[in-house]
């Protein structure tokens, strides 16, 4: 290869890193092998993941039960971070580079999990697929599991399992709404320090009297049982925001639908869109901050 092509080359693939889009043309999210980005990107995701829990915040002031500010600040940001974890079965993702090694392994565990769960429970009316993507972690009942699993582990854990599920999400969150000045693997400690720093930081506002720790609940030992939350909703928001896009979500599973038991939600073919493309970079992107600063200002009684 002459070294003006190889210049290209190179050039193009640090472009499509800053861009969060693969060598071969596919952004952060999009499923192999099929030629085309089919999902939400991450940014995006974890945009509307914040969103919804400052809507949830809107909504529980106005049902008579307002969110402390620290609940509305760490569920807002527990819910950015909770809304990429359904792409933990895609090697690609964001949330694959989020932690090294530790999290690239993670990823190809459960793509084989959920690749398995497929071929088990797949009816006659289903395709045949290569590989996990958008199966088992893509369905509400995921959502639920692990929305309660780490309800429970917040409640039964003590402090350092508070701050675990703290960092964990936080890592996400930066990784997801500060995309741009997160790429390369030479900010991974800085991230990592900033979400540890973080996580102790609204742990030691929270376990303040008041503050949020027994918010919704308020049993003795019923403290950050609320965490699971934010967790539940996060995976919902993504899994919506992927049925938006061409090839549909699962989110029924393992409810059946005709001949499938992974139908694929989505609205009509006209009204979905591809990732990346104008409709969610100009449209819904500006639409989830709007979205998120009038819930936020509606949690806090500003409005």
């Amino acid at each position: 290869m002459g070294e003006s092509a190889a210049e290209t080359k190179i050039a193009n693939a640090t472009l499509c890193r800053r861009r969060g889009v693969s060598a071969a043309g596919q952004l952060d999210s999009g499923e192999r092998g099929m030629g085309r980005a089919t999902a939400m990107m991450g940014p995006a995701h974890s945009l509307s993941g914040a969103a919804a829990w400052l809507g949830v915040g809107a909504a529980a002031a106005a049902a008579g039960h307002p969110m402390p500010w620290p609940v509305l600040l760490a569920g807002a940001l527990i819910c950015a971070g909770a809304a990429l974890a359904p792409d933990l079965d895609h090697k690609a993702a964001t949330i694959s580079r989020a932690f090294g090694p530790v999290s690239r392994w993670l990823c190809e565990i459960v793509d084989k999990l959920s690749y398995a769960v497929y071929k088990a429970t797949r009816k006659p009316g289903d395709p045949r697929r290569s590989g996990g993507h958008r199966t088992l972690t893509h369905t509400w009942l995921w959502a639920v599991l692990i929305g309660s699993g780490t309800a429970v582990l917040a409640i039964t854990g003590g402090r350092w399992a508070v701050l675990a599920i703290l960092f964990v999400h936080m890592v996400l969150a930066i990784e997801g709404l500060l995309w741009r000045a997160t790429r390369g693997s030479s900010s991974d400690v800085l991230v990592w320090l900033l979400a540890a720093t973080s996580a102790w930081i609204l742990a030691g506002i929270l376990d303040q009297p008041g503050s949020g720790a027994d918010w919704l609940f308020t049993e003795p030992g019923q403290e950050y049982l609320w965490l699971g939350l934010p967790i539940v909703l996060g995976a919902l928001v993504h899994d919506i925001g992927d049925a938006l896009t061409v090839s549909g979500c699962p989110i029924l599973w393992p409810i059946p639908v005709g001949r499938k038991r992974w139908y694929p939600v989505g609205p009509p073919k006209a009204m979905r869109f591809r990732a990346g493309s104008w409709v969610e970079l100009r449209v819904l992107m500006p639409v989830f901050m709007l979205l998120g600063g009038v819930g936020c200002a509606a949690a806090l009684n500003v409005i």
